[in-house]
């Protein structure tokens, strides 16, 4: 008698997303708020998981495309302590502290796995670089329950030019030569770029003093909001951010080699939210190139140019504060992109969408 036949998908789709910042949990260990804890959608991420499982999408092929920024490694402590000095041990450490504050979003990842046609790739971001390592690759496989698909920096698969977006800001870029410093060390760490740096060694200590320092838009205008209205957080960061300089420039540990030159360029050619659509527009110049997705920003985005070639951010699953007026007010909006392969077409089409979730009559609050 032979194997019943493996029914073939009806039809194929990719969803994209990025910057959703798993860390430890909302609750600690001892029952504390987490003010450091950045997602708090981890039962509309396990709906979204299921919903492309199950139902009208049972019988297609679906392959879900993480692209960076999924796990927060930096801001997540490794006993008690922020660490730049990161080897493979202490970010699976870190690790699991972060599959066991966020359990049932891995389970549906298994899940999702165990069917037919199921495919999750994981594309490394900023935030999430120990991911780098094997071990960190083959502890959250085992986890899962079921292997995923990495890619260090960008994910080319039928015209989709997909990559988190930290390669094209200078504070953020890595070296993809040297992805680990070995060089008199019993052990490999990880080669941390000067913002993954500047995020662990000075805004962590700014926002343990003020949380949302960084969920702030437009940046300038939370500056001149807090000159009139809150110097004294003016004169805490500036001081802190004077230490941290010094330390940077005149530290004795040189395995970094910060010099002010190198310092100083970098700073002159980064912003503070950096518009990635100038880099889309380059890559989409490559003729095997239909679209580009990003994410990092944190600000969803689509742009098209000519008839063909078209560029998304699929922005973030956090909150954000806006100070525009246009948008004042907190802003959530769970956003990805989702490509379908229409019958008869050989390039998939690409449509920047929101996750609303399953109805419910209530649900907590979140109180940071």
């Amino acid at each position: 008698m032979s194997d019943p036949e493996v029914r073939r998908p009806l039809k194929k789709i990719k969803l994209l997303l990025s910057d959703l910042h798993l860390g430890r949990g909302r609750l600690l260990q001892d029952g504390r708020l987490n003010s450091f804890e950045e997602f708090y959608y981890t039962e509309k991420l396990v709906e979204f998981i299921q919903y492309y499982s199950a139902g009208a999408f049972r019988d297609y092929d679906v392959e879900i495309v993480i692209n960076g920024d999924f796990l927060n490694f930096l801001q997540v402590d490794y006993k008690s302590h922020y660490l730049t000095t990161i080897t493979e041990s202490i970010s699976v450490e870190i690790l699991k502290s972060i599959l066991e504050g966020h359990e049932p979003v891995f389970k549906a990842m298994g899940e999702f796995l165990a069917q037919p046609f199921r495919k999750i790739t994981y594309v490394i971001g900023n935030h999430d670089q120990p991911m780098m390592f094997q071990g960190c690759r083959d502890y959250l496989d085992q986890f899962v329950g079921k292997p995923l698909q990495y890619k260090n920096i960008v994910y080319l698969v039928d015209g989709i030019h997909i990559e988190h977006g930290h390669m094209h800001e200078a504070v953020n870029r890595i070296d993809p030569r040297k992805l680990f410093i070995k060089q008199g060390l019993l052990e490999p760490i990880l080669n941390l770029p000067l913002g993954s740096h500047f995020f662990i060694e000075f805004v962590l200590k700014v926002k343990e003093k003020y949380p949302h320092i960084d969920k702030v838009r437009p940046f300038n205008m939370m500056l001149k909001w807090a000159l009139f209205n809150d110097p004294k957080m003016l004169v805490v960061i500036s001081g802190l951010l004077g230490k941290y300089f010094y330390r940077l420039l005149f530290s004795p540990d040189k395995r970094n080699n910060w010099s002010f030159r190198k310092v100083f360029k970098i700073l002159l050619s980064s912003a503070i939210f950096p518009d990635l659509s100038h880099s889309a527009r380059k890559i989409l110049m490559d003729e095997r190139v239909h679209s580009v997705v990003f994410g990092h920003t944190h600000i969803f985005e689509y742009k098209k140019w000519g008839t063909k070639k078209e560029y998304f951010n699929t922005g973030t699953w956090t909150e954000l504060t806006s100070l525009d007026l246009t948008s004042f007010g907190k802003i959530t909006k769970l956003t990805y992109v989702l490509f379908d392969y229409i019958d008869g077409d050989q390039e998939p089409h690409g449509r920047l969408k929101e996750w609303k979730g399953f109805h419910r009559i209530e649900e907590d609050v979140v109180v940071a």
